[in-house]
């Protein structure tokens, strides 16, 4: 058995008001055996090294020792992590010197490598305790053996016992030094645990030494308060799918765009700003990016002064990979492997660098340069020639792959979506991709709006995966293992037997990427069409659907919300049209919609009349179809009420 996560939590917040000596320096003097009213050589600089890297240095990535005592009270909590050799000579110098006020307990002349304790040197520690409770043995304890196995058979008096004999502690020091009680009400099955507490979970409790590069992760929450049209937004996207819907200008890309933001710390476009009827403190966005192992919340604030918000620093988590498919053509691509080389520490830190991100369909086509003439992306024009025209075929075979995962279904009159050789065109030096249709070759600059904008996708996907491979190479590091990907509108200029399937085909991308690579998608759209293709893979442990609605609110008037919503399988597109989703009261025209009401509305009149019947027989007769499943019903009422149809 080990000690649990939960107790070290608990017992760390004991030792907040614990000096320091007590958990470093007197323990090891214990173990070294110091004489009393004697000395002995010894090198504390070396001795309290190697006892803060057994006990204080939890993480092995590490330089930095975690201080989990009493600090100053101008310190902060990120604070708790120090240099080690900084942290052992703060400990160490103020003794040689005799500075320190528990170096009245100890035998020591400066500039001399003699040490001791002095008759009276509990009752010096003692007095030094003043009106302080005593140490807690058993949370200090925790800590010290945070990674000790334990038998089956121990208790909490066992471990206490434990602490004493390993720092050689006599039964004077016990009784006035130490509290050795058990904490009240204390549960042996919340103190021990099966496995060894990791890293990852002890990250949790104490968070992570800002000298290892931030984690990866993907967005698990996201808050934005007195910005845009509601007051307030609480957007908890699922692990790998999140469906967003609602009508017209309730806020769709306007999520997808503070998700962008809380994501990378830009906009991809204009900045979302406060609303101007908010007080001064309100306008905040909060967000957390989760990894392997649970984040700290990130509360960012509106800057009224300087008109922008605040800058989001010393991220403990990164996000992933990202691409952002916008409304309007362009995309977003952020690679972590180049932008979050300035966040490292100082001590790592590189000059900063403002990369490009946002690509206009024409930058995508045909390259783009950064500001010091350098080239920041080749093209699809360019990179789709060069890698087809290579022996190897690499990247272009993983490109074939992800077009044909994208493509409208086969069955279809347009076809899988596949390469063909490339061609000169009029006044046109380069050569040009193409894509083989059933009627023939076509240049991509002369495909279809559609066509054209999951071709520059899959060429996005494709191109920033292996950019990104290129660039951890570059900088000795491995290539992340999370992409998100986010699109607004998914179904814009597609026909709708390829909204039926472009959905599924995002979902299942990555494995043409690789194996291991984790995707977070989070798609606004308007199509039932894409509702509808989801319904076989929607898996509610992994996946939410949500919609953005306008209600009333007494206080605020109309105000926007966001409602997760279950996941209902329609079977039928009709029926996803009267859904929650989309609210349509009949999933025909708005005129056969009126007609088919008029018609239920006087089918539950008390003593309709054949001039009404026959009007409304008249209007129904103009909007539906001569096989709509609503003629039976009607039929039979008209003709009881004199209307022979």
């Amino acid at each position: 058995m080990f000690l649990s996560i939960e107790q070290i939590r608990h017992s760390l917040k004991h030792l907040e008001t614990v000096s320091p000596f007590w958990g470093i320096t007197f323990l090891k003097y214990k173990q070294l055996q110091l004489p009393v009213g004697n000395t002995i050589r010894i090198s504390p600089y070396s001795e309290i090294k190697n006892f803060v890297e057994s006990y204080y240095k939890p993480c092995k990535e590490s330089e930095l020792a975690y201080r989990c005592f009493q600090l100053s009270a101008s310190s902060k909590n990120q604070d708790r992590w120090i240099r080690l050799d900084r942290y052992v000579k703060s400990i160490t110098q103020m003794q040689t010197l005799g500075k320190d006020q528990f170096g009245q307990a100890l035998i020591h002349h400066i500039d001399e490598s003699a040490w001791g304790w002095k008759d009276d040197y509990i009752a010096i520690l003692k007095s030094l305790l003043h009106e302080k409770p005593l140490i807690p043995a058993f949370h200090l304890a925790v800590w010290l053996y945070r990674e000790k196995e334990w038998s089956a058979e121990i208790s909490a008096e066992g471990i206490i016992q434990e602490f004493k004999d390993d720092f050689l502690l006599n039964e004077q020091e016990i009784e006035q030094l130490f509290d050795i009680s058990i904490p009240e009400n204390i549960n042996i099955t919340q103190i021990f645990q099966a496995k060894k507490v990791s890293w990852e979970e002890l990250k949790t409790v104490i968070g992570k030494p800002p000298d290892i590069s931030p984690e990866e992760g993907t967005l698990t929450y996201l808050e934005i308060q007195g910005v845009g049209a509601a007051k307030k937004l609480c957007f908890e996207p699922a692990e790998r799918l999140s469906v967003i819907t609602g009508d017209n200008g309730l806020g769709k890309t306007f999520l997808l765009e503070c998700a962008w933001w809380a994501l990378t710390g830009q906009w991809a476009n204009l900045p979302a700003y406060p609303m101007q009827t908010v007080s001064e403190d309100e306008p905040v966005i909060t967000f957390k990016i989760s990894g392997d192992s649970e984040s700290d919340t990130e509360s960012i604030s509106y800057n009224w002064q300087l008109q922008r918000w605040n800058e989001i620093s010393n991220r403990s988590t990164i996000p992933g990979l990202l691409i952002y498919a916008r409304v309007d053509g362009s995309f977003a691509v952020w690679d972590t492997a180049k932008q979050y080389l300035s966040s490292l520490p100082t001590t790592k830190r590189i000059e900063k660098k403002t990369l490009p991100f946002v690509f206009t369909k024409d930058e995508l086509w045909n390259g783009q340069k950064d500001e010091n003439g350098n080239t920041f992306i080749n093209g699809l024009l360019q990179d789709w020639v060069q890698w087809q025209s290579r022996p190897d075929k690499y990247p272009f075979d993983t490109l074939v792959k992800v077009l044909k995962r994208l493509s409208p279904p086969a069955e279809g009159d347009l076809g899988i979506l596949k390469p063909g050789e490339p061609v000169r065109l009029p006044f046109d030096a380069r050569e040009i991709p193409t894509i083989e249709h059933p009627y023939g070759t076509v240049p991509i600059v002369h495909a279809s709006a559609g066509v054209q904008r999951i071709i520059t996708m899959a060429y996005l996907i494709v191109w920033a995966w292996e950019e990104h491979k290129i660039q951890s190479k570059l900088i000795r590091k491995e290539p992340q293992k999370r992409m998100v990907i986010l699109v607004d509108e998914l179904e814009a200029h597609l026909h709708p037997q390829w909204q039926r399937v472009i959905l599924p085909a995002l979902l299942d991308v990555r494995d043409d990427l690789a194996s291991d690579l984790q995707v977070q998608i989070m798609v606004a759209t308007h199509s039932p069409l894409v509702m509808a293709s989801v319904e076989p893979k929607f898996d509610d442990r992994i996946d939410k659907l949500f919609k953005l609605d306008l209600v009333k609110s007494g206080l605020h008037g109309n105000e926007v919300e966001i409602e997760e919503l279950p996941f209902i399988r329609q079977g039928v597109v009709d029926s996803w049209l009267k859904s929650d989703v989309f609210k349509l009261r009949q999933a025909r025209s708005l005129e056969a919609e009126k007609a088919i009401e008029a018609a239920k509305n006087l089918q539950l009149s008390d003593n309709p009349n054949a001039e009404d019947v026959a009007r409304v027989s008249k209007d129904l007769a103009r909007y539906l179809s001569e096989d709509d499943e609503f003629w039976p019903r009607w039929v039979y009422f008209a003709e009881r009420h004199g209307v022979d149809l």
